[in-house]
């Protein structure tokens, strides 16, 4: 019970915080407004969360995880430009139209790349994904992830995929439709991706 409660006030804190910084930009809120519109204390916050730049973070370490999760999930005998292109998918998706965002997540996804700080924060982000999806690519091929080139290109690959199909999103205003970008990507890609080392 307490830890429901616990998240159902991680929740409000989040959404609260992310509802203000895209109408209002970064800079502008402070802690003090983020606490008021959730209707808690400012000291209830920083239970939570250590910084503004924390709630954010948050929203892009789920995304990080989601995409892991896809592709570890994935069939075995998958080539890996599929299995790579629904790990991208699926994380443009919870963007783009996933129930738990509810709309709010091309905001927030504008003011991470339109905001200096944040966009360092979402690159650091995309150096971890890039190891987390380089090591289960190299699982799924029995490959050794150290001494093979092949898991880091493949997964550097993917993730230049997902933030070019990302900021295209972005700068339609969620006009350009991710999934057809998505498939355009990985068009580019799938022969490289596809090409695998020889043993």
């Amino acid at each position: 019970m307490a830890q429901r409660k616990r998240q159902l006030v991680s929740d409000e804190l989040t959404e609260a915080a992310l509802q203000l910084m895209a109408r209002e930009g970064f800079d502008a809120v402070t802690v003090d407004a983020i606490a008021a519109a959730a209707g808690v204390s400012k000291r209830t916050f920083f239970r939570y969360f250590a910084s503004k730049e924390d709630v954010v973070v948050q929203f892009l370490a789920g995304m990080g995880a989601g995409m892991h999760t896809e592709l570890a999930a994935r069939p075995a005998a998958e080539p890996p430009s599929v299995a790579l292109r629904h790990t991208v998918w699926a994380a443009m998706a919870a963007c783009a139209d996933g129930a738990e965002h509810a709309g709010r997540a091309l905001p927030v996804v504008q003011l991470i790349l339109r905001t200096p700080a944040l966009r360092a924060r979402f690159q650091e982000h995309q150096a971890r994904w890039r190891d987390d999806l380089a090591a289960e690519t190299a699982r799924r091929l029995g490959l050794d992830p150290e001494a093979d080139l092949y898991p880091r290109i493949a997964a550097g690959a993917a993730l230049v995929a997902f933030d070019t199909v990302l900021r295209r999103w972005s700068d339609s205003d969620g006009a350009d439709d991710p999934a057809a970008l998505t498939d355009r990507a990985f068009a580019v890609l799938a022969p490289a991706l596809d090409r695998l080392p020889a043993a």
